[in-house]
């Protein structure tokens, strides 16, 4: 089960997270937002994505979009968002809870430069009711692969 892998990683790679579980749920940005009293940019969405030959995950504030432009220029290719079923089969958990921790397959964690200003963000935690409290830092020494900027904010002008 999707939050049972999260629980055993966070507790085999750190402990001193707590997880946060709400009635409410957290399955897209406003509601988690909502459930959690943040604002939507504090929100740490995580997509599942291919460019070319690479599939990844990418972790981005909750209001940024993903930015076709910036993709082909940084990776060489257009992105392309995986399925459901891809995305729970490579990740183990279900759209709405996909988070960087406890995956079903090992894939590099891009995350994008939009989260690095905010501080303390709230990826999902394995399920459409969870959610972890994490420093950006923290979150990149934890399951980062690189640095990426693959995405925009909403008052910036789309790069294709």
């Amino acid at each position: 089960m999707s939050l049972d892998s999260v629980r055993a990683w966070l507790a085999t790679n750190a402990p001193d997270l707590r997880l946060i579980e709400v009635a409410a749920s957290t399955a897209t940005v406003n509601a988690a937002a909502r459930a959690l009293g943040v604002a939507p940019c504090r929100i740490a969405k995580t997509l599942a994505v291919r460019a070319g030959s690479q599939v990844f995950l990418l972790v981005t504030r909750g209001d940024a979009r993903l930015d076709n432009g910036k993709c082909k220029a940084e990776l060489g290719a257009r992105p392309r968002m995986l399925d459901p079923d891809e995305t729970f089969s490579l990740t183990g958990h279900p759209v709405g809870g996909v988070c960087p921790f406890g995956l079903a397959t090992p894939l590099p964690v891009f995350l994008d430069l939009s989260l690095r200003p905010l501080g303390l963000v709230y990826p999902a935690a394995g399920s459409l009711n969870t959610s972890v409290e994490v420093d950006v830092d923290r979150l990149f020494a934890l399951v980062g692969s690189r640095w990426v900027d693959l995405c925009r904010l909403p008052e910036e002008p789309t790069g294709s």
